[in-house]
């Protein structure tokens, strides 16, 4: 049970960005020799698969609404990632250990994947792709640190992490609060122009 800090930070990294935290794993585990890090995320084949699926969720990650699509799709996946960092992490543990990481990973990927489907929900309204791309540059930037210190240094990523899942879900409700406010002072508004005018 000593890695769950690390799988909790890897899971939290995979359900913002999955793709992103296999290739940091993967590189990390082939050319730093950590033994943390899965053996299946340091073969060729799968970093380059992965290294593909970035590039592309690059892109679509920074397109106004096109990203919140390829969230939706993402929601089976992210959270799968996490419980697969937390399966192959100890493989030759007890199958309780083994069956507490993997819903351990997988449940930090889904609350961290939720969180983030969320918060690009809102920050689609704005009216300019400028939001968009610097919120996933930011998010990427923090998937690479916090994946790079959950192998690093374990205790360090999970608080980062835990800091960065509760400064995302307040937002979350400060944001989404002030959307539904001006949502409903737009549909007054629009009520108020459609109704007749009174003679």
């Amino acid at each position: 049970m000593e890695l769950l800090p690390a799988v909790l930070a890897s899971g939290w990294a995979s359900g913002v960005n999955a793709y992103l935290c296999v290739i940091i794993l993967g590189l990390l585990g082939r050319f730093g020799g950590f033994e943390m890090v899965p053996e299946a995320f340091t073969r060729w084949d799968v970093l380059i698969v992965a290294a593909v699926l970035y590039l592309l969720e690059f892109v679509t990650d920074k397109i106004p609404y096109v990203d919140s699509l390829w969230d939706a799709i993402s929601t089976a996946i992210r959270p799968t990632v996490g419980v697969v960092i937390g399966l192959l992490a100890v493989p030759d543990a007890p199958t309780l250990t083994q069956a507490v990481l993997a819903a351990s990973g997988g449940a930090a990927a889904l609350v961290s994947h939720l969180v983030k489907g969320g918060l690009r929900l809102i920050v689609n309204t704005s009216p300019e792709p400028v939001t968009n791309i610097g919120v996933s540059i930011g998010e990427d930037v923090a998937v690479a640190g916090v994946t790079t210190a959950a192998v690093l240094a374990p205790q360090v990523a999970i608080v980062v992490a835990g800091v960065l899942l509760v400064l995302g879900i307040v937002l979350l409700v400060l944001l989404w609060t002030r959307v539904r406010r001006g949502y409903r002072r737009y549909q007054a508004w629009r009520e108020k122009r459609s109704a007749p005018a009174t003679p």
